[in-house]
């Protein structure tokens, strides 16, 4: 597990969802905790691997296609009130859906 410092270039927002995915799978009992323009926070029971990549859809507004991107997984921490795992992705590339869409919607 690495633990990463708060080296952070922008701000992100709040966002408490669950993660939708099937039942058995690494994101079961997911939850997002905050999103930015580059970047997506978890809190998983499920640990991951440093540098995972992961597909996932980023639904902007109600009633809209997601984006679709994969993400990197750069750090992992286990918090110790919980034993569930913080988890630190970056978007790496868009497979549908510009990044200027995520873009306009964090400005």
């Amino acid at each position: 597990m690495s633990i990463a410092l708060n080296n952070r270039t922008e701000t992100r927002k709040n966002c408490f969802v669950p993660v939708e995915s099937q039942s058995d799978s690494s994101f079961d009992q997911t939850q997002t905790v905050d999103i930015s323009r580059h970047g997506i926070g978890f809190i998983s029971p499920h640990p991951h691997n440093i540098n995972e990549k992961i597909a996932i859809g980023i639904q902007l507004k109600p009633n809209t296609d997601p984006v679709l991107v994969i993400g990197i997984v750069k750090w992992v921490h286990r918090r110790s009130d919980s034993g569930q795992y913080r988890i630190g992705m970056i978007y790496d590339e868009s497979i549908t859906g510009p990044q200027s869409r995520l873009d306009r919607y964090f400005k």
